[in-house]
């Protein structure tokens, strides 16, 4: 999904040519007529996301510095561009110090708006992401940092931040890599206890022998091998928050201790004299169905009822395909600093294809995806040809053989096995078959790698059918060609010469050659 920009102006004509410019740019255009409808959409509790704001100064009633004013007294960090007729420096300094991001004078040209747009989109996308970093080391990441725009997840979001306000078990059920620990640390972060530990364990991580005395520690001596003390993760967290991550793995004689753990507020530490007492708020999580396991004698149903309490049901990301675009941007933007790239955008062929993926790992999965591209990128903007792994899995079932010949045609020889489609960089999937089109006819959506006896095609007939492909592609955008084939433009001149289409005829010319043969 498209960022969503605000554009306000009391004048609809300008109002349209900005909606105009803000559409042909990428992005999804919301209109206000004044000063006092723009705070009502921003303010609003039910009202759709806003990413950016493109503001008129001049207005009657609540001008822009009236706006700027209650977008700072509501706490709203949005990115704003305001615009005017006067661009003196004195009316510069005035909008900067009242919180905006940008300025542009009227008429602003669709190239300057794009740039300002993108810049700040860029700006505040980095400052949330440092927000958050800095937040979920400090322990208090709250529910405004979840990046979710799906209706049933924002319902989950707003059942959990319920959990805030006490001290109820919560148990988080969802597959794995949607987030459970992130709403776990959410809830930690929102509540009373923000300022004390939050400890995350991975019961599925602890050895059998090694969980008691990673819950509930142990003392020095108490058995071969303990040289020192170790208080447990009970006591480590007592006074905040404990979260037991899949839960479902504990063994059968940690469940019977863990459950006493919880009822009577007390660990026994191995080799200790005397119980330890423990203040702790306990949330859990799991990937597996615990009922089932609870009716199969796998997990205690007395433990169950304890931890089951408040659950919280996590959908996977196929559920809420609309939340993989703003995920992308926020992985692109976190991974990018990290690797130091400067990558500004994931082009729109590319969040098709991961919008099609069915993503099995889900966030998890797609985190590690973005991760992967932003290493491989080579230029300011991430690609199809940078998901490689993905592009195989959707667009393989996309290919069909080819359509058997009618029951009264002659016989002919059997068309070897259809290979892999070959992938061009964000174009489509290009299927090689055996059968050669019909003459006179101009067809890009099949690559033939046989000719008509069945022999290999020559290198130099596929390279010219790969670029009269490009061609046709990008509409006769030469530099755009020869950046999609990653040559140079002087070397694609020389190709276009060796396949007679014209070594300096403008883009134009050379896109009509292509569509005459």
């Amino acid at each position: 999904m498209a960022e969503t920009i605000l554009i306000v102006d009391d004048d609809p004509v300008q109002r349209r040519l900005l909606e105009n410019m803000v559409a042909r740019a990428g992005y999804e255009a919301v209109t206000a007529d004044g000063g006092d409808a723009a705070v009502a959409t921003l303010t609003a509790a039910d009202g759709g996301r806003i990413d950016a704001v493109v503001l008129d100064l001049v207005m009657p009633d609540l001008d822009g510095y009236g706006v700027l004013g209650k977008l700072r007294d509501a706490g709203l960090n949005i990115p704003v561009i305001v615009q005017t007729a006067h661009g003196g420096i004195d009316t510069v300094v005035s909008a900067m110090r009242a919180g905006a991001i940008d300025f542009v004078v009227k008429p602003v040209g669709a190239e300057r708006l794009q740039v300002s747009l993108r810049n700040a989109l860029t700006a505040s996308a980095l400052e949330t992401e440092f927000q958050r970093l800095k937040r979920s080391r400090t322990g208090t990441l709250t529910f405004k940092d979840i990046v979710t725009r799906n209706t049933r997840m924002q319902a989950v979001l707003r059942t959990a931040e319920k959990a805030t306000a006490s001290l109820i078990p919560v148990l988080i059920e969802g597959e794995s890599g949607v987030g459970k620990e992130l709403i776990a640390r959410a809830i930690h972060g929102s509540g009373e206890r923000r300022a004390r530990p939050f400890v995350a364990v991975n019961c599925g991580a602890i050895p059998d022998n090694l969980v008691e005395t990673t819950l509930f520690g142990h003392e020095k001596g108490a058995f071969t091998g303990a040289t020192e003390r170790h208080i447990g993760k009970f006591v480590e967290a007592s006074g905040g928050t404990l979260f037991l991550d899949e839960i479902g793995e504990l063994p059968p004689a940690a469940q019977v201790k863990l459950l006493r753990a919880i009822q009577e507020g007390q660990v026994d530490p191995v080799g200790a004299k005397k119980p330890v007492k423990v203040d702790v708020r306990i949330i859990s999580a799991t990937n597996r169905d615990l009922i089932a396991d609870v009716k199969h004698g796998r997990f205690r149903e007395d433990l169950f009822y304890r931890l089951h309490v408040f659950p919280v049901t996590v959908p996977p990301l196929r559920a809420r395909p609309e939340d993989i675009p703003d995920l992308v941007r926020h992985f692109l933007i976190r991974f990018a600093a990290e690797e130091g790239k400067r990558i500004r955008a994931v082009s729109a062929a590319a969040l098709e294809l991961l919008n099609a993926h069915s993503w099995p790992g889900n966030v998890r999965q797609l985190e590690n995806a973005v991760f992967r591209a932003v290493v491989l990128a080579e230029g300011d903007e991430v690609g199809v040809g940078e998901f490689p792994q993905i592009a195989a899995q959707v667009l393989e079932p996309d290919v069909r053989p080819v359509a058997a010949p009618d029951a009264d045609a002659a016989p002919s020889e059997p068309a070897p096995a259809t290979a892999a489609p070959l992938i061009l960089d964000d174009g489509p999937a290009i299927a090689p078959h055996t059968t050669a089109a019909p003459a006179g006819t101009a067809s890009f959506d099949a690559l033939e790698l046989l000719d008509a006896a069945g022999n290999v095609r020559p290198l130099d007939e596929i390279e010219a059918e790969v670029i009269r492909f490009a061609i046709a592609r990008y509409q006769g955008q030469m530099s755009e060609v020869a950046r999609k084939l990653r040559i140079g433009r002087s070397t694609l001149y020389r190709k276009l010469d060796e396949i007679g289409l014209g070594v300096r005829n403008s883009g134009e010319d050379v896109a009509e050659n292509v569509a005459a043969e």
